[in-house]
Formats: C-alpha cells, structure tokens, sequence
C-alpha cells in the first residue's frame, strides 16, 4: 500500500511508533522517485543511444571477420653469464 503525505501527517499527529513512521516515510520516497525515474528513462535514453532505427534501415559495417596475424614470439637479447 503506498501512502500519500496527508496519510503521513496523520501518522506522526496520531503518535504512531517511530518505526512504522520510517517506513511510512521510505515507501513515500521510494514511491516518488521510481515515478520520477520512469517519467524521465525515455528522454534519457533517447539522449544517449539516439532514436531507434526505422525500419529497414542498414545495421553498421563491423568488418569482414577477419583477424590480423600477430606474431607472438618476443625477440629476447642473449644473455651473458659472468663469472665474479
């Protein structure tokens, strides 16, 4: 069940335990910014990722598959033993 403020008001005035109060009073904030953050994920959304595509428009080139031969010896200088 989620409270509105007048509910909340009348809670504390009718000396209700300061626990249910609390609980009262985080339903009330979470209630109020999860409508926030559903009013504004769209617009947010569409001002990152941009509009979706339309229909039929192409998917970007991501390249053929092919991958650059690496070559993965590493060149090592000799290394000298010296006697002390």
């Amino acid at each position: 069940m989620i409270m509105d403020s007048a509910e909340l008001v009348d809670m504390i005035i009718a000396d209700a335990p300061a626990s249910e109060i609390q609980d009262a009073i985080k339903s009330l904030a979470y209630a109020k910014s999860a409508d926030l953050v559903d009013r504004v994920t769209p617009d947010v959304a569409a001002s990152i990722f941009g509009d979706e595509p339309e229909e039929g428009d192409p998917l970007p080139e991501v390249g053929d598959g092919e991958q650059p031969e690496v070559d993965a010896e590493l060149e090592q200088e000799p290394t000298t033993e010296t006697e002390e």
